[in-house]
C-alpha cells in the first residue's frame, strides 16, 4: 500500500493562519520581524531562512552603511530534495538622517536574527527617526535584494521601501491580520531553489519523502506521531529567542499510513528549522 501525501488545506472560513508557512497555528506571522528596541534605539530584525547553515552566512554593509545585504545558503539534506536553497535579502535605514554603526548577527534552527545600532549623521533632523526596515510587501519584486539599487533616489539603496510600513518606525506587526488568507506566499528572498514551504515526492517503492520548513523550531522539538486510523501528524514548537514577540507553534496532518504502521519505521532527519521523512511502504 502506497503511502499518501496529505497536501496543506486553509480554513474555509479564514484561510491559513500565516500565509508565509501552511504548517504554522500560532505565533508571529511573516517571513520577517522588526522591531525598534526602546532601550537602545538599535532595530532587532528576524529573518525566516530555514535549512541555512550558520557557516553559509554573510553580512555586507553597504557604502553608505544605510543597508545590509544578508545571503546565505541551505544544502540539500536528502537525495530527494529538489535542489539546495539560496537566500538574500536586504535590509536596515529607511531615513536619512542616520547611519548603521554596528550589526550583531545570530544564527540558529532556520533563522537569521540581526541587531543593527544606528548614529546620527544628520543632527538638524529630529531626536526620533524613522530607523527600522519596512517590512517586505506581498506586491514587491521577487526577492528584495533585486530591488537594491544604490543608484536611485538620491542614493538611499532602501528608498524603494519607504511607505510600506504600515505601522512606522516602531516596526511591523507580526499579528497583523494581513498574513492571514487562504493562499500560500513563495518565499521572496530565496534566490535559488523552491520557494514553497514544503515539498513532497512519491517513492518509486510506494514511500513518500517529505521537506517541511518550520524555522525557529531546535532539532529536539520536532514531533511525529501515527494516530490509530493511519494519520501521521508532525509537530514542532519554536521557543521565543532574543527579542521575538513570541515562539511559534506549527502542527499538521501530512500523511496516510496503514492502520498499525510503526512510525520508528521513518527516517527523520530534524535540522536547521526544516524536517525531512521519508516513509517507507508498509
Amino acid at each position: 500500500m502506497p503511502i499518501t501525501h496529505i497536501a496543506p488545506a486553509p480554513h474555509p472560513r479564514d484561510g491559513y493562519y500565516a500565509t508565509n508557512n501552511p504548517y504554522q497555528v500560532n505565533g508571529p506571522k511573516g517571513f520577517t520581524e522588526f522591531k525598534y528596541l526602546e532601550e537602545t534605539h538599535d532595530l532587532f530584525v528576524r529573518l525566516d531562512f530555514p535549512g541555512i547553515k550558520k557557516e553559509s552566512v554573510i553580512i555586507l554593509l553597504e557604502p553608505l552603511k544605510k543597508a545590509v545585504i544578508v545571503t546565505g545558503e541551505a544544502p540539500k539534506e536528502s537525495k530527494h530534495d529538489s535542489s539546495h536553497r539560496k537566500y538574500g535579502t536586504a535590509t536596515g535605514l529607511i531615513c536619512d538622517c542616520c547611519e548603521i554603526s554596528n550589526i550583531q548577527c545570530f544564527v540558529g534552527d532556520g533563522v537569521v536574527r540581526l541587531i543593527l545600532s544606528k548614529q546620527k549623521i544628520n543632527l538638524r533632523v529630529p531626536t526620533f527617526c524613522s530607523f527600522g526596515g519596512a517590512r517586505m510587501p506581498t506586491d514587491a519584486p521577487a526577492n528584495i535584494i533585486r530591488g537594491y539599487n544604490p543608484e536611485v533616489a538620491g542614493g538611499h539603496p532602501l528608498a524603494h521601501l519607504r511607505g510600506l510600513n504600515r505601522e512606522g518606525c516602531r516596526g511591523t506587526d507580526p499579528f497583523d491580520p494581513a498574513f492571514t488568507g487562504p493562499t500560500i506566499l513563495p518565499h521572496p528572498s530565496v534566490l535559488e531553489g523552491s520557494t514553497s514551504a514544503y515539498e513532497t515526492k512519491q517513492l518509486s517503492n510506494g514511500g513518500l519523502y517529505l521537506r517541511i520548513d518550520m524555522p525557529g523550531v531546535p532539532s529536539e522539538r520536532f514531533m511525529v506521531a501515527v494516530d490509530g486510523h493511519g494519520v501521521l501528524t508532525i509537530m514542532g514548537g519554536a521557543p521565543a529567542t532574543m527579542h521575538d514577540t513570541s515562539g511559534r507553534d506549527y502542527v499538521s496532518q501530512v500523511a496516510i499510513v496503514p492502520r498499525g504502521y510503526d512510525w520508528r519505521r521513518i527516517k527523520i532527519i530534524a535540522k536547521h528549522g526544516v524536517i525531512r521523512l521519508t516513509i517507507p511502504p508498509y
